[in-house]
């Protein structure tokens, strides 16, 4: 007779899976790191399967870990629901939320995936874009709120995390190079093009805009094609390009971002503030 799953095991391998160490787990479900590792030696002891692959870096599931990841999902979605149902507990209504382009793909899924299986009845719709035009949008009320990017100066306890400005080529091509050098950058007013240019600027290094989005989509399109080089922040460098070495003279070292959270409103309504507090515990984990 096969043994039930517990929930909680459950909710802890998928934690791991998503964050791909046990540390940054721990932090996400509010557990020490050794009672993270005891939960997973439960749950392969239950399956009497082997669920992770421990490596220098972290973990990386197996064959019989990939398999239950999506029957975890599927279970916690569905408990999740049936509890917020019987108990009234689930909160409802549509949210608006901003977050910059280029932490959309490595931490949206997350984001939304997570909060979508505590509160199933609560619609997302959510704009990506640079932070200027999050701030914009939040001044004229069209947002409840939004993950903002700040300067490394900005020493505040709401910081969410904070990551590295890289400058971020093809792995074929020699973009870094060309003199004067080729630059795919975002938005003039937004931080990744100040830094760039500033930290050129004092380097003494030529370089020359050759193109300017808002799209960090277009923005790698470019970067793919050799002609110019970029600056992300590291989350968002996808697998198929590379984060380029610095150099005083050449490519000079980039300043670090914090990612904070701002309200369209002084005292957010229950939905938002739940969202925050989401927010807040999942965002340093990714």
């Amino acid at each position: 007779m096969s043994r039930p799953l517990d929930i909680d095991l459950l909710r802890t391998f998928v934690a791991i899976a998503e964050t791909r160490t046990l540390g940054r787990a721990a932090g996400r479900i509010g557990r020490t790191q050794a009672a993270v590792s005891m939960q997973v030696q439960k749950l392969e002891a239950l399956l009497s399967q082997p669920l992770l692959n421990r490596t220098g870096r972290g973990v990386t599931l197996t064959l019989h870990g990939e398999r239950l990841l999506g029957h975890a999902r599927t279970i916690l979605r569905h408990h999740d629901a049936a509890v917020a149902d019987i108990t009234g507990a689930g909160l409802t209504g549509t949210l608006r939320f901003g977050c910059p382009d280029d932490y959309a793909t490595a931490f949206l899924p997350h984001i939304l995936r997570s909060f979508a299986g505590r509160h199933p009845q609560v619609f997302v719709e959510v704009v990506c874009a640079p932070t200027p035009r999050l701030l914009a949008q939040l001044g004229r009320h069209a947002l409840d709120l939004a993950l903002i990017s700040t300067t490394e100066d900005d020493r505040s306890a709401a910081v969410l995390r904070r990551e590295p400005l890289v400058w971020v080529g093809n792995r074929h091509d020699h973009a870094a190079t060309q003199a004067p050098l080729q630059l795919a950058l975002s938005d003039p007013d937004t931080l990744d093009h100040r830094a760039a240019r500033e930290r050129l600027d004092a380097a003494g290094r030529p370089y020359r805009v050759a193109y300017a989005s808002g799209s960090i989509s277009g923005l790698l399109a470019v970067v793919r094609s050799g002609q110019a080089i970029a600056v992300l922040t590291q989350a968002a460098v996808p697998a198929d390009l590379q984060i380029l070495p610095t150099d005083e003279h050449l490519l000079p070292p980039l300043p670090t971002v914090g990612l904070t959270v701002q309200f369209d409103l002084l005292r957010p309504p229950e939905l938002v503030a739940e969202f925050a507090e989401h927010l807040q515990r999942i965002v340093p984990t990714l």
